[in-house]
């Protein structure tokens, strides 16, 4: 679903870009008429992408609630994270979190964390 929000923003912004490329040439020739249709536009789009980065932010914040809630989280050592798979075969319903993804800048994270429904 996220992703789905996201190609919609790269087509608007697209389509922004687009409109922004047109005002130049509508200045000069100074069809005021075609002028406001385009401000309109131009309008329109930019709140519907804000629009969309805010439902976007919204279901990142859903996710991290969702993690914030499971009773148990640790930073994962080093050797836990060289072998990685053999620790979430053994850890049922363990999510890692890395610090320099978007669920991680948003929950603030300093250092790769694991969470799960029980201690590991």
């Amino acid at each position: 679903m996220k992703e789905q929000e996201k190609a919609e923003i790269k087509r608007l912004s697209d389509l922004l870009d687009a409109l922004n490329r047109k005002e130049p040439m509508l200045l000069e020739s100074g069809d005021a008429e075609k002028l406001g249709t385009l401000l309109k536009e131009k309008e329109a789009l930019v709140n519907e992408i804000e629009r969309l980065r805010d439902v976007r932010d919204q279901k990142l914040s859903k996710e991290a609630q969702k993690l914030q809630k499971l009773p148990f989280s640790r930073a994962i050592t080093k050797k836990e994270q060289a072998n990685m798979g053999a620790l979430k075969k053994s850890v049922r319903g363990l999510v890692v979190v890395h610090p320099m993804t978007a669920l991680g800048k948003e929950m603030g994270l300093k250092e790769m964390t694991g969470f799960a429904p029980g201690a590991f």
